[in-house]
């Protein structure tokens, strides 16, 4: 079961004369990386909701955004009425003495500090809770979007790994010829060089199993294989949160994929090994995107 980091999620409630409505969306990210933008009447809650979000999302490169819709009661600013009457006599007073048209004081009068002043008002603890399941039910919209994403990403990163493992079989094919070719290609060697009868051909015997023990691929070919595996079997786990993980066992393919090109001298396997690399490269890239 794989989840994606790539996701959005909605969910919207009236919490008694308040309308709430949550939108979250998320991008792939190393860690778990907030923007947050919520009303002033959310701000007591900020450290809740941050800690759910975390709690909800695991990873990712997260923006919240909490918006709060007027039902018509909701009360968003606050007018000192009485400081607005002492600023109005003030004001129509000068505007006789000055001769000055009064007939825009109201337009002047809400500018002055303090007239209008944003709501104190807080959410009850009754009210908190609610809003916190609202926020939960957007995170759970979030995760099954991420699920979604997560069955494509799966197919996709379990086809680049059963393509490597196709790729390996043909270079275990042709790893028995490779053997043979280089031994008759120095044989051939020193027989031009020096000639047929002036070798030791029972010391030649000995340094060439020297020499193809050392490019031997057969110990890569099998921890590739491996890493295949286990990555595949690492895919299966229900585990939320494991595309480090996955990340790390590409990292191991890589290594013996690297190894086996660098010792294979025959250029049928070096076809088949780039052609190895481009599939693990497209995994690599898919990867980044994994929970």
């Amino acid at each position: 079961m794989f989840k994606s980091m790539t996701g959005f999620g909605r969910a919207e409630k009236t919490i008694g004369n308040k309308t709430f409505l949550v939108d979250i969306k998320s991008l792939n990210g190393k860690q778990f990386d907030l923007s947050l933008r919520l009303p002033a009447l959310l701000k007591s809650q900020e450290f809740n909701i941050r800690k759910t979000l975390a709690e909800g999302l695991s990873r990712g490169s997260v923006e919240c955004s909490i918006s709060l819709k007027d039902t018509g009661d909701a009360k968003p600013v606050t007018i000192n009425t009485d400081l607005a009457k002492a600023y109005y006599h003030s004001l129509a007073t000068l505007s006789r003495e000055l001769d000055i048209d009064a007939s825009n004081i109201l337009s002047a009068l809400i500018k002055l500090p303090e007239v209008i002043t944003p709501t104190s008002e807080t959410l009850s603890d009754e009210d908190a809770a609610t809003f916190t399941a609202l926020l939960k039910e957007a995170i759970a919209d979030l995760n099954q979007h991420r699920l979604n994403e997560g069955r494509i990403l799966e197919e996709e990163l379990t086809g680049r790994i059963r393509n490597i493992e196709k790729l390996q079989t043909e270079v275990e094919k042709l790893d028995p010829s490779r053997k043979a070719m280089i031994r008759e290609n120095i044989v051939k060697l020193l027989e031009e060089k020096v000639g047929k009868e002036n070798f030791d051909t029972n010391r030649l015997e000995q340094e060439l199993i020297y020499y193809i023990e050392k490019i031997d691929i057969t110990e890569e070919l099998v921890r590739l294989k491996n890493h295949c595996e286990y990555f595949k079997q690492t895919a299966r786990e229900e585990a939320d949160s494991k595309g480090k993980k996955l990340s790390f066992i590409l990292q191991e393919v890589g290594r013996e994929i690297n190894t086996t090109g660098s010792k294979a001298y025959h250029a049928s396997i070096q076809k088949l090994v780039v052609m190895m690399k481009d599939e693990l490269e497209k995994a690599k890239e898919q990867v980044l995107n994994v929970l």
